[in-house]
């Protein structure tokens, strides 16, 4: 099953899985378990951060699973308040220690706040210093992504965003791509907000495949060249997840799905002033 999952190659020349599984909002005494069981189902790309408070969990599944090191791609991220290059050398060595690894495949500045200059330039010593394979951002709308691509000697790998068919990060995803910038998802399933699993569109498409609809928005963002991290505690879920290498959505379809898009965030948007506030000094949000 592994070796089905096709990769992505990064502006460095990393081979990222286009589809992994991903643990937030997964309490830390679950995660292990479900670590474990996607795993077992096939998974091979784990993304997680410092402010899930689960890595420990992450590395546990990871050392008892007997997988080789160089068959997993790990993604962790650095929290806001561990900022500057000192605070996120300090975060990157506690989050691999938790992890058990002594490297990481992917290392992302969680939230585009706090001084994030100075953590890029760390991430960047730990890459040139082979503990990082490839380094990138979360959460960086395009002008904040564009200033840290200008003025920086590396050029983030990804971007992992708020992408779904509500919020279809189009015009972005083109940016990012004249950039060299990989776009991930995060909260491909939008939460389930708008009804999402119920919405005709998507049920109709998913009918005429004999998939669900979770299937029908996996295979929309793989199409549409993105990377994919789902949720969910269940192996049967996990494993419909994975099923969605056997199916092509037509172009009809796909311009179906992309007149749902609203052009606006389910969730927080992070220009807005209270948001970045509340972000920038909650630790662990």
């Amino acid at each position: 099953m592994p070796n089905e999952i096709p990769y992505v190659t990064l502006n460095n020349g990393v081979q990222m899985p286009i589809l992994g599984f991903g643990v937030y909002q997964i309490s830390p005494d679950e995660t292990e378990q479900a670590v474990t069981d996607a795993l077992a189902t096939g998974y091979r790309h784990l993304d997680t951060a410092e402010s899930y408070r689960n890595e420990e969990a992450v590395g546990r599944a990871i050392g008892n699973s007997g997988i080789p090191r160089d068959e997993l791609f790990v993604t962790t991220k650095l929290w806001v308040q561990d900022g500057g290059e000192d605070g996120a050398k300090r975060a990157f060595e506690q989050s691999l220690q938790r992890l058990g690894l002594d490297h990481l495949d992917l290392y992302l500045i969680h939230q585009p706040f706090g001084d994030y200059y100075s953590s890029w330039r760390a991430m960047q010593d730990l890459y040139k210093q082979g503990l990082i394979k490839a380094i990138g951002v979360s959460n960086f709308y395009p002008d904040r992504l564009v200033d840290l691509v200008d003025h920086n000697e590396v050029t983030p790998a990804v971007n992992q965003v708020e992408t779904h068919p509500f919020f279809q990060r189009q015009d972005y995803q083109q940016l990012m791509r004249e950039r060299g910038v990989q776009l991930e998802s995060w909260g491909p399933f939008a939460e389930g907000r708008n009804n999402l699993f119920s919405d005709p569109t998507l049920s109709q498409i998913g009918a005429a495949h004999g998939k669900s609809v979770a299937q029908v928005v996996l295979r929309w963002l793989i199409q549409r060249g993105v990377i994919v991290i789902p949720k969910s505690v269940r192996p049967e879920r996990m494993a419909e997840n994975l099923d969605v290498f056997d199916f092509q959505l037509t172009d009809e379809e796909m311009t179906r799905i992309a007149a749902m898009d609203t052009g606006a965030s389910l969730f927080f948007d992070h220009r807005d002033p209270e948001i970045v506030s509340q972000i920038g000094n909650v630790r662990g949000t």
